[in-house]
């Protein structure tokens, strides 16, 4: 080393050395600007990490060989024999670093291809949605006028069909396949005595009376689709029973599944009660008509069996049993003229008086009568009776046999009852329909609905033999009729709010006087 001819390698060794640090260092310098100047680029990226592992073994390298040249000119090779193993070991591990960096460089070239391919085929999309969006802007400036046309159409349609939802007079309900009330009209709601809002509450087998008609009425929209004209009753919230005419159709889903349904129902009641009031009044007239030519035929033969069984009560003594016989014969044969003269009064054929009646008197008369027998049965009677009652035109011995006959059927119905029972006999003017009311109320058992409608005929009775003919409320309802009037029955009884009472009430309304007179004239 201390000979002239190696100064020049050294001297070479050292600057390329020097120059190689440079070098590498403006490399990496100008690698990281690359990546600064575009950081989403890959390649840059990948290039500033391989002049990253390069710069480190040049570095390594050529501070190696400075080393060396110094130690060796230092006179001092020993101990750099010692030394370079180590900055062999270093330059290897940078060598390694750059086969690493270098070997994975078609991997990552393969992956940023496939992104650049994604990126154009995002390109690509976009282009086609920004061309989409212009196509539908395009469709839609045409479209605005004809959904703009079709929503009003929509709207129209829907205010028509709410306002008959809302304004009909019918029931109009919908229900789902669980046969629950989606929505109901008002006029539905106050046909069955519901706020809006229970309504809402309800399942069908809540509205109809009988539980089967809900099957049928499922089952015929299952079968048909559609409901026509199928009659059925309608439970009220108050237990009462409404008689309806449904109309139904089912709604179908996408498949064709039942969903629901939609329905409307007429209220039949009033109708149904008329049609049932005109076949009674119709069967009732006919069977006076029978009455009247029975009871003439009877009649006759009655008054001389009476007459002869007299005669011959005479010519035995009273305590033979002969006399006895007859006895029996005369009071049987003057229950059956009674039963005879119901009859008569029944069809109207025995004379009627027409005078002035006030109607307070005959009912104050007809409690004197029947005082003593309500009064051993514990039944307490309460008369509220209006103080400016105007008289009707009338016969007062009938109207008389009416009361009676409502307060006998009170009592009978009241018999039973441990504590008595209460009898309620009150008169009320109603200025309006220009009548005069008269109501009779007991406390009693009731009347049963299915027999209401039957009460008025001729022999019907709920009473055991020989507790009455089934005449009296027959000949009752004929009397009113004859004066002008009417009769009517509530049974269980409203109470002053809306809640139902034990018992029953009938109630009389008969004509002022100038109604009275129009009548007749």
């Amino acid at each position: 080393m201390n000979g002239f001819p190696m100064l020049p390698t050294i001297i070479v060794d050292i600057a390329g050395s020097a120059a190689n640090i440079l070098f590498s260092f403006l490399s990496l310098w100008y690698a990281f600007r690359l990546t600064r100047l575009k950081p989403e680029n890959f390649l840059w990226g990948y290039l500033f990490y391989v002049t990253l592992a390069i710069t480190a073994f040049a570095i390594s390298r050529a501070v190696g060989h400075i080393a060396k040249e110094a130690f060796y000119i230092a006179g001092k090779a020993d101990l750099w024999q010692a030394i370079a193993p180590y900055s062999g070991g270093v330059n290897t591990l940078c060598m390694i670093s750059v086969a690493a960096v270098m070997i994975f460089y078609h991997k990552g070239v393969q992956a940023y291809e496939a992104i650049e391919q994604e990126a154009a085929k995002l390109k690509q999309s976009k282009i086609r949605l920004t061309q989409a969006a212009r196509e539908l802007r395009e469709l839609n400036l045409s479209l605005e006028d004809k959904v703009e046309e079709r929503t009003a159409e929509l709207s129209k349609s829907e205010k028509k069909f709410r306002h008959l939802f809302t304004a009909s007079k019918d029931m109009v309900f919908f229900s789902d396949r669980n046969h629950t009330v989606q929505d109901m009209n008002a006029s539905g709601s106050e046909m069955l005595g519901y706020s809006r809002h229970e309504t809402s509450l309800l399942t069908l087998p809540d509205i109809f009376r009988h539980e089967g008609d809900v099957s049928v009425y499922a089952k015929m929209l299952q079968l048909d689709g559609y409901i026509r004209d199928l009659e059925s009753e309608f439970k009220k919230k108050d237990g009462s029973t409404i008689y309806v005419l449904i109309s139904a159709t089912a709604l179908h889903d996408e498949q064709g599944q039942i969903i629901g349904s939609e329905c409307i129902a007429k209220d039949l009641t009033r109708l149904k009660t008329m049609m049932e009031q005109l076949v009674s009044s119709e069967k009732m007239a006919t069977v006076g008509q029978m009455a009247a030519g029975i009871a003439h035929e009877i009649n006759t033969p009655l008054g001389i069996i009476l007459g002869y069984a007299q005669l011959m009560m005479d010519d035995f003594d009273k305590d033979s049993e002969t006399y006895q016989n007859l006895e029996v014969i005369e009071r049987q044969t003057q229950a059956s003229r009674k039963i005879v003269a119901d009859l008569l009064k029944y069809s109207r054929q025995s004379g009627s008086a027409r005078v002035s009646v006030d109607l307070n008197e005959i009912i104050e008369d007809a409690v004197a009568i029947t005082e003593h027998s309500l009064n051993l049965s514990h039944i307490k009677v309460t008369l509220e009776l209006a103080a400016d009652l105007p008289p009707i035109i009338g016969d007062p011995e009938k109207l008389r046999q009416v009361v009676v006959n409502l307060i006998n059927n009170a009592h009978h119905a009241m018999e039973q009852c441990e504590e008595g029972g209460q009898l309620l006999l009150r008169t009320r003017h109603d200025r309006a329909a220009g009548k005069v009311i008269a109501e009779v109320r007991d406390t009693g058992h009731g009347i049963p609905e299915h027999i209401k409608a039957r009460i008025f005929d001729p022999f019907f009775t709920t009473k055991p033999v020989g507790k009455g003919t089934g005449l009296g409320l027959s000949v009752s309802y004929g009397i009113i009729q004859e004066h002008g009037g009417t009769i009517e029955i509530e049974s269980p009884v409203a109470g002053p709010d809306k809640t139902l009472l034990q018992g029953t009430l009938f109630r009389l309304a008969l004509p002022m006087v100038e109604e009275t007179a129009a009548i007749q004239e």
